[in-house]
């Protein structure tokens, strides 16, 4: 797995099931499904696709030494049974490969305060500037932390994800797709790392994670999961990581147009037999 023409193979499988879809759309945008026409996505396919996805993904990884997941979901603490169905498939993936070599962060944990708009600023774009940097030696070893978000909130915990970011030959983002966009908390980490973008881009730097390799995995039910990868790529490149087409993957479980109670009820049962076992 993992080879160019296998990647092509699978784009255009995936590419042929979200076309469906997007045909069926009015003027404004909105999905139009039409009585007897079954829109699917993953559930489309036979779940060795779904796994060859999952193995190019662990074949990747495994030539890799230094690897940060970082995972983005929720869920309701009072009920520790019930966890999100991205964070189980970082944790399975993780176990594929060499002990040792994958951290795991799950940012749901830690206190990420807001980005405050710095690079939107009124006197100018000010965000990742030298003078941002966080001065600490423990939190900040390679003194390229530079947030003004972490240096006016005592108690803000980004570093515990850029330390080891920083640190890894390959980071891969883990979250769902909620009301079509990814998950809130991924979106506030993204812009939270804003200055790692933001030092190449505006302020003419050098770009610090051009060896890093880089991807996300979105979990989702039944909206939107490629558009949202497809952006979350662009994302990521404009960062400056190597985004990788293996890294970027999502699964639905079933089309636009089933909300019902049972599918939500089978999802985390299919998800189990397709990835976990």
């Amino acid at each position: 797995m993992g080879g160019i023409g296998k990647n092509v193979e699978r784009e255009k499988v995936t590419e042929c099931l979200f076309s469906v879809a997007r045909s069926n759309e009015n003027a404004t945008g909105a999905s139009v499904i039409a009585p007897n026409l079954k829109v699917s996505y993953y559930r489309s396919m036979d779940q060795n696709i779904a796994r060859q996805h999952l193995q190019a993904t662990i074949d990747l990884l495994r030539t890799k030494k230094r690897i940060l997941f970082i995972t983005t979901s929720t869920r309701v603490t009072a009920i520790p049974a019930d966890r999100p169905k991205s964070t189980q498939l970082a944790e399975h993936i993780a176990a594929q490969l060499v002990p040792g070599a994958v951290t795991v962060i799950d940012v749901t944990k830690i206190k990420i305060h807001p980005c405050e708009g710095n690079i939107s600023a009124a006197e100018g774009n000010n965000c990742g500037v030298a003078k941002a940097v966080l001065a600490d030696p423990v939190k900040n070893p390679t003194g390229l932390h530079r947030c003004w978000a972490s240096i006016n909130n005592p108690d803000d915990e980004l570093w515990k994800v850029s330390k080891p970011l920083l640190g890894a030959d390959a980071v891969v983002f883990f979250g769902s797709v909620r009301w079509g966009q990814m998950n809130a908390q991924y979106q506030q980490l993204i812009e939270r790392l804003s200055w790692l973008e933001n030092r190449h881009s505006t302020l003419k730097e050098k770009n610090i994670l051009a060896q890093t390799t880089a991807g996300i995995i979105a979990i989702g039910h039944n909206w939107r999961g490629h558009d949202v990868v497809k952006v979350q790529k662009q994302v990521l490149t404009y960062f400056g990581f190597d985004v990788q087409p293996d890294l970027c993957w999502n699964w639905d479980f079933t089309s636009p147009d089933d909300e019902s109670a049972e599918s939500y009820k089978k999802a985390a049962q299919v998800f189990e037999e397709t990835f976990l076992k």
